[in-house]
């Protein structure tokens, strides 16, 4: 077999392996074998190791991509230091991920502007990064989705759908004032998700005014023992990052 044979039959098995990165690499890292006196294992390693580098980043942006994450929310342009010295220690231990081996929840709230759904994505965006399938709504979107569902008779196929998601984060919860309707379907999502899953949520309204969401204190009380059970709860009393800045460029411009 001639030598250009062996190339294009050594092209298709790698195209019928699916291993693209060995194809686009094999002949570039047989020269740096050569060249290095590299053995026949070291010359498999580093291009099985390229093979994976690459199908990793490729796994993460699929990821990132389907969890409809806000793209700029990460912890790189998070300022960890605006937070109380508790609240960046609790940052720390939730970017490992674990709590969404237990189906923790985490519950942050705080008034608009102190930067708690930055926060919620920028551990979403970690946790994707570790492999995990995330799932990004406001709290008005999921609503819609599940009276649509319902009305179509689709409900719990839409809710076994969302529970293929290891992490759900709703943005926003109870910005505005549910209906009855809306209010049942909120509901049975929070039930339907009770130890399946984790769920991340953001609110301006502490616990107290939740019965402003659920309507009756019955399910106002259950809804809030679903997630708090398994849960990190974080007040973010801090100020507003947007007034901040906005304060900050007046002063710049005087």
């Amino acid at each position: 077999m001639s030598k250009n044979d062996l190339h294009k039959q050594l092209i298709n098995l790698l195209k019928e392996l699916h291993l693209p990165m060995f194809r686009e690499y094999y002949a570039e890292f047989a020269q740096k074998a050569v060249a290095e006196d590299m053995g026949y294992a070291q010359y498999m390693f580093e291009l099985a190791q390229r093979e994976c580098e690459v199908r990793r980043a490729n796994k993460i942006a699929r990821l990132v991509k389907a969890s409809k994450l806000p793209m700029e929310k990460t912890m790189a342009n998070f300022d960890l230091k605006r937070l109380p010295l508790k609240i960046r220690q609790q940052v720390k231990i939730l970017l490992e991920g674990s709590f969404v081996d237990r189906t923790e929840n985490i519950l942050a709230f705080g008034r608009p502007g102190s930067g708690k759904t930055h926060l919620l994505c920028a551990i979403c965006h970690e946790l994707a990064r570790q492999g995990k399938q995330v799932y990004f709504t406001t709290c008005d979107s999921i609503v819609q989705q599940l009276l649509r569902a319902k009305r179509d008779l689709e409900l719990d196929k839409l809710l076994k759908r969302l529970s293929r998601f290891d992490v759900m984060m709703i943005d926003d919860f109870g910005y505005v004032k549910q209906d009855r309707d809306e209010m049942e379907v909120l509901f049975t999502l929070l039930a339907y998700r009770y130890e399946r899953g984790s769920m991340l949520i953001t609110s301006n309204l502490p616990f107290s005014k939740w019965e402003m969401i659920f309507k009756d204190p019955m399910t106002t009380a259950a809804a809030i023992d679903r997630l708090v059970h398994h849960s990190v709860v974080m007040e973010l009393n801090v100020p507003s990052y947007r007034a901040e800045q906005a304060r900050k460029r007046k002063d710049k411009d005087k």
